[in-house]
């Protein structure tokens, strides 16, 4: 077993972001609009947040660390960038990190759950309503995504972050009908 030791992490850009960035390029060079649009079409903006605007400073920033190599300046006014050694160094350190750390996952709905006894009964359930429905939409978006990733030869790999996402919602809507129901006998808040 490999042991990873001394993970460098640059603060100024997330370290989900250089592992997207990173991992993309270890299929080949590829100028920036490339990166975009294969992060684009795996929706990582939905499960990683990824800030597209962040991406062309994020390879030039890591091209000044040496973990990516500029092979070609100017093509049609893009840069292609191509994965150094110390890249794919970075990229396994970075990716072995992502599957052993557990970091809670942050959501305002907790904040609004914190406070739940601020509302009254009805607004409660309303808000409760309101959310489930929202969230029965966004499950059944994530099942639609899948399969337009599927027609655009999207990795299939890259459907489970889509079905993990869908699973956290589906759980958090799971919750709520119940909790609706214990708002509704008085059990809640």
């Amino acid at each position: 077993m490999t042991t990873y030791t001394n993970l460098s992490i640059n603060l100024s850009m997330s370290s989900s972001t250089r592992v997207l960035l990173l991992g993309v390029l270890l299929d080949g060079p590829l100028h920036g609009y490339e990166v975009r649009r294969r992060l684009e079409t795996w929706g990582a903006d939905k499960w990683a947040s990824v800030a597209y605007g962040s991406i062309y400073h994020g390879l030039g920033r890591m091209a000044d660390e040496g973990l990516l190599r500029r092979v070609e300046e100017g093509r049609g006014g893009k840069t292609v960038y191509e994965i150094t050694e110390a890249g794919r160094a970075e990229f396994a350190l970075l990716l072995m990190n992502h599957w052993w750390e557990i970091k809670p996952i942050v959501d305002p709905f907790q904040v609004a759950l914190t406070f739940m006894n601020r509302l009254s009964p009805a607004d409660l359930t309303a808000a409760m309503k309101g959310r489930a429905v929202q969230l029965r939409a966004s499950v059944g978006m994530l099942d639609r995504a899948i399969a337009a990733k599927r027609a655009h030869d999207a990795p299939r790999h890259v459907d489970e972050t889509l079905r993990l996402n869908a699973a956290q919602l589906q759980a958090q809507l799971d919750w709520i009908e119940e909790a609706l129901e214990r708002v509704a006998r008085g059990e809640l808040p």
